[in-house]
């Protein structure tokens, strides 16, 4: 079969990757096959590029988002058949999704709703399970009292998502941070009750709202200046979930408000075994609120074919930092 493919690790000035022939996927007892029609793109994807080299005479194969169709079932798979669209994340200990066929666990995969295209169905796993982990604990709801959640970043992939859902599932009043207009609007898009510029000053933005502190904070796009005033915003006892890289952490200030620090992984639960299942079940769940109208997918730009020429181009509006919504490749 045909893949994306590339040996060494390198920068978008260097763009290495080729479509190559590649073996076929070994379907294992847990697994699906699934021939991909649409691959979601994301700024993990870039950066493990950049820092991921192939073993000595082998090659890397990229891809953790995707939609397609079961072609077939490993001998302990059950609840899904062949014929039937699916959407996921693949395992980053296996071969990914930018490939014409992809074998995944069945237990981490969802059925996509007759109301959804593979395209908008592609847009949506890395971020519901990102949003849904960093934000629901037990139960799969918020923390005790959080009734005011602050989403810094939200017009990106997760942002966009974790508004959704927490205006679906929840009754927050919900607080996005966004620079630019257009990110702003599609803030607003998403549901939320109060956008802000997180390259301002938020505390005083808060303050002139009447908003005397948030309860939780979700962290998608953290850098020293925010970390610099997000403790501020927080109640004593709140929350702050991170999902992205924290360039440094001032945990005493966290500690003066006794503030509980939670980060996610997307992949913890495939990489560590914890009830993989439980992922399965997340999409699920994604794709019933998305059925019924109060979960929309975030396609913003579509490129079609599975070339080097368009995943190059997906990478460099990913790279560029200034992406609403989410990029998907039609293959």
């Amino acid at each position: 079969m045909k893949a994306l493919v590339y040996e060494t690790a390198h920068d978008i000035t260097q763009f290495a990757l080729e479509l190559a022939d590649v073996s076929e996927p070994t379907v294992r007892e847990q697994d699906v096959l699934v021939e991909i029609r649409a691959i979601g793109v994301n700024p993990g994807e870039a950066f493990i590029r950049r820092i991921r080299s192939a073993e000595p005479g082998g090659r890397v194969l990229l891809g953790w988002e995707f939609a397609g169709v079961v072609t077939a079932v490993g001998d302990h798979v059950q609840g899904f058949t062949v014929g039937e669209r699916v959407f996921g994340t693949g395992d980053t200990r296996r071969d990914g999704s930018w490939a014409e066929r992809l074998a995944v666990d069945h237990r981490i995969l969802a059925k996509i709703p007759d109301q959804l295209s593979f395209v908008e169905a592609a847009s949506l796993p890395i971020g519901v399970l990102t949003a849904s982990e960093a934000l629901f604990r037990d139960q799969n709801a918020l923390p005790r009292g959080a009734d005011r959640v602050l989403v810094l970043g939200g017009a990106g992939a997760v942002g966009s998502l974790a508004t959704q859902l927490l205006k679906a599932t929840t009754s927050a009043f919900v607080i996005s941070t966004a620079s630019r207009e257009a990110s702003r609007q599609w803030c607003t898009d998403m549901g939320a009750d109060l956008v802000l510029n997180h390259a301002g000053d938020v505390p005083a933005q808060l303050t002139a709202a009447s908003i005397p502190h948030v309860d939780m904070v979700l962290s998608t796009a953290a850098s020293a200046d925010h970390l610099s005033w997000i403790p501020k915003i927080l109640r004593p006892f709140g929350h702050l979930s991170v999902v992205d890289g924290i360039p440094s952490l001032d945990v005493g200030a966290l500690a003066a408000k006794s503030l509980s620090l939670h980060t996610e992984m997307v992949f913890s639960r495939i990489l560590d075994g914890a009830d993989a299942k439980a992922q399965g079940q997340t999409l699920s769940r994604a794709a019933e609120l998305a059925a019924s109208g109060r979960l929309h997918p975030i396609v913003t730009r579509v490129l079609d074919g599975l070339t080097a020429k368009t995943m190059r181009t997906a990478h460099e509006l990913v790279e560029s930092g200034r992406t609403i919504g989410k990029i998907v490749i039609a293959t």
